[in-house]
């Protein structure tokens, strides 16, 4: 595995390891952290298309970022409409992203059902077009999808190359089906097939838990780069390991520094609740912190929450 600046359209990345839009968690707190780890991208969280038309104030919170983030900043956009994708990609809300990544990946029942993310899949000429609408903003525009709908019947490659074909600038293929959800043994063969392909970058994601896992994964499918996405809740770390970033911050001051962060972008209620979520995920491997998980729930205060921090992650790396 070799760990190399990325290049997507006319845009040069820092490194090939990047890290995945993850509703609830990839605020521009944690993308500030990603950034300083080494990751060579990352994406703010999940953004419906619909909602910014009508310029829906807790939407528009979702894309906040800064120079901190990185130099190089990615939005993702839900949509299935052509015409308000490429109303939303030219507009206002978009300006201060480089990129347009267009989720045809997420797998919820909701979305789903809405014509949207995966289901985006089943019908390619639907999903051409919206590629082509969000282009038009001139700015660099990404896929992330799945290898299909059906773990029997998988068609990473054909999909891949219709992206491809409609000006798509690179591909991210979580290697799971719709119908697997996050669970079971990736089809990484899926995405060896679709980077066969294709002449764009392809980037592999899902089931990648360790640094080993990343290079077994690229050596696997022949990816572009690698993204993390839950695994890096647990332990962002992993990115400093692969891009070999200085980066010395112990996991406690990892957490606190967040907290600041959080507490500096966004209100308090905010900034409890995303940390409460963090730290939930960095203490699952750690031993004897079961017993704080629900002070950490019940905690009300940022003092409260900053003695919680300390009693967790006080004791050295995981």
């Amino acid at each position: 595995m070799e760990i190399k600046p990325l290049r997507i359209g006319n845009l040069l990345l820092p490194s090939n390891i990047l890290m995945a839009p993850l509703a609830g968690y990839t605020c521009l707190p944690f993308r500030i952290l990603v950034s300083e780890l080494g990751a060579g991208l990352n994406f703010t969280e999940m953004a419906s298309a619909n909602s910014l038309k009508y310029h829906d104030l807790a939407t528009r919170k979702l894309l906040l970022t800064d120079k901190r983030s990185g130099k190089v900043k990615a939005a993702q956009l839900l949509g299935g409409n052509p015409a308000i994708m490429e109303t939303v990609a030219c507009s206002k809300d978009m300006e201060k992203f480089d990129i347009i990544d267009i989720n045809m990946g997420c797998p919820v029942p909701n979305v789903f059902k809405a014509g949207e993310g995966c289901a985006m899949m089943l019908d390619m000429p639907r999903a051409s077009a919206v590629i082509r609408a969000v282009k038009k903003s001139g700015k660099v525009v990404t896929v992330k999808c799945r290898t299909g709908i059906k773990e029997n019947d998988m068609f990473a490659a054909e999909f891949a190359r219709m992206c491809e074909d409609a000006g798509a600038d690179m591909i991210t293929i979580h290697g799971r089906s719709r119908s697997m959800m996050y669970d079971g043994v990736p089809h990484y063969e899926e995405i060896a097939q679709a980077k066969a392909a294709v002449s764009i970058p392809v980037i592999a994601n899902g089931g990648i838990n360790s640094a080993l896992d990343a290079k077994r994964v690229m050596e696997q499918t022949g990816a572009d780069g690698v993204m993390f996405a839950r695994y890096a809740l647990e332990n962002p770390f992993v990115i400093r390991d692969l891009t070999g970033t200085f980066y010395n911050k112990s996991l406690l001051e990892v957490m606190l520094e967040q907290l600041s962060l959080a507490l500096e972008y966004y209100d308090e209620t905010f900034a409890l609740q995303y940390v409460r979520r963090i730290a939930a995920n960095g203490m699952k491997k750690r031993r004897g912190t079961k017993k704080y998980k629900e002070g950490l729930y019940r905690a009300g205060s940022v003092a409260e929450i900053k003695e919680l921090l300390c009693l967790i992650f006080g004791e050295g790396e995981p």
